[in-house]
């Protein structure tokens, strides 16, 4: 008989023995018996014809074979341990047991033996099919041992002692069987087995789980130092486009500047085009000089700290770069209210590079305007520069000279080396303005 009828009443019928028929819990039963003897089928026969049609890592091979290995001594040293267990019953007790006694021994220690095949996915299953086994089989015995110390390896600890302590029963059950033996030699031989057991099966998941944590720290360990190498080589190119942008930015756009100038006025008198001539060729020889400095400093600082460029400017050039930028036609005022002596070598640096890069974002973008350099100490001891420039007097319709973009962030990523702040942008007044405060320590 079968239910039939889904979405409705239960109705009864003949199913001729097929379950597969019946929506109801007949249909559940065989489907759970089907998949469990799929899957068991599947890992007791080794990999399907599609699974091998994939590939598969030598390791991963290496890793299946051993197991299967280990699997197969494990089923043989059960069964020769289990006939060893069931020998003295048979031959050195004066009352041997019965032909059915026998079977019943021998069926259950097969079937226990059988179930190791099993014992790696379903550890705890087949540890306690093994112990009731063991209650009327004393040739279970051996593979019950096995199965406890493989749940020990695969299991946390407390499921492997529960089945442990639930020995003593199940010992206590087959002395009350078995009419050759008794309870406190039962429980004296076999419990010391499955304690070792226990133990031996935990040392091992220790093991495991010692060495893959180990494992796992090795390739966190690798991933990080990969990490910092990365963050190093992004450092190191961001201090690379930074030098070069300050190095080479500044001679550039003069060059550009005078170079335009002769473009604009081809009429200058042949003394004027002489000096503007010399004059770029000085440029470009001071920028191809500052340009070796660099390149030699990439090349041969390997140490963990860069190496300073030589020679360094400071406070005291940057009254020379006002003269070259006044030598174009910009109008600058230039303030110094500090001593170059009073303040530190690489605070100074800084300090020029701002006003580099200030002074040439104006002949960029305010060409013919004035421009306003103050350099003084701020009441906190802090070094206070501040480059202003006001709106170009005539509009060009030329292009302004391309930019890398990146001078801005250059000046805020050393402001923020030394400890400083750094303010760019228009004021109130309209004008541009770039102020530094840096750390002055001496």
């Amino acid at each position: 008989m079968c239910c039939s009828g889904a979405g409705s009443a239960p109705t009864f019928g003949p199913c001729h023995g097929d379950f597969r028929r019946c929506p109801g819990l007949g249909a559940q039963v065989y489907g759970e018996v089907m998949s469990w003897v799929q899957a068991s089928w599947a890992a007791l026969a080794g990999p399907s014809a599609t699974s091998l049609d994939l590939p598969t890592p030598q390791w991963a091979r290496r890793h299946v074979g051993r197991e299967r290995i280990i699997d197969a001594l494990a089923f043989a040293l059960a069964v020769v341990l289990g006939a060893l267990f069931l020998s003295p019953e048979l031959h050195d007790n004066p009352n041997p047991w019965s032909p059915t006694a026998v079977s019943i021994d021998v069926a259950a220690g097969t079937l226990a033996c059988l179930s190791l095949w099993w014992r790696r996915r379903f550890p705890v299953g087949v540890a306690l099919v093994c112990l009731l086994l063991g209650m009327v089989s004393s040739s279970a015995t051996p593979a019950g041992l096995i199965a406890l110390s493989s749940l020990a390896v695969h299991r946390p600890a407390r499921p492997a002692a529960l089945v442990t302590v639930l020995w003593i029963p199940s010992v206590l059950v087959y002395a009350a069987y078995s009419p050759t033996t008794d309870p406190v030699s039962v429980v004296a031989l076999v419990m010391p087995l499955a304690l070792a057991a226990t133990g031996w099966g935990m040392f091992i998941r220790a093991r495991r789980q010692l060495l893959l944590s180990l494992r796992e720290r090795a390739l966190r360990a690798e991933a990080d130092q990969e990490l910092r190498q990365e963050q190093a080589r992004v450092a190191e190119r961001t201090r690379i486009a930074r030098e070069m942008h300050d190095v080479l930015a500044h001679r550039i756009s003069l060059l550009a500047l005078h170079a335009g100038g002769l473009e604009v006025r081809p009429d200058l008198p042949a003394r004027q085009v002489q000096e503007t001539a010399a004059l770029l060729r000085a440029t470009a020889r001071q920028a191809l000089e500052e340009l070796r400095d660099v390149i030699g400093l990439l090349r041969e600082n390997s140490g963990p700290e860069p190496e300073p460029l030589s020679p360094q400017p400071g406070l005291a050039d940057i009254d020379r770069l006002v003269r070259e930028r006044r030598d174009t036609g910009t109008d600058i005022d230039l303030q110094m209210d500090v001593e170059a002596e009073d303040v530190p070598a690489a605070v100074a640096r800084d300090a020029y590079r701002i006003v580099q890069e200030a002074l040439t974002n104006a002949a960029k973008h305010a060409h013919g305007g004035s421009v306003q350099v103050h350099v003084r100490r701020s009441p906190h001891g802090e070094l206070a520069v501040s480059v202003r420039n006001g709106r170009p007097v005539v509009a060009s319709n030329q292009s302004s000279l391309p930019g890398a973009g990146v001078g801005l962030l250059g000046l805020q990523e050393r402001v923020a080396l030394s400890g400083g702040t750094l303010v760019v942008g228009p004021d109130s007044s309209g004008d541009f303005v770039v102020e530094a405060r840096l750390a002055c320590r001496t």
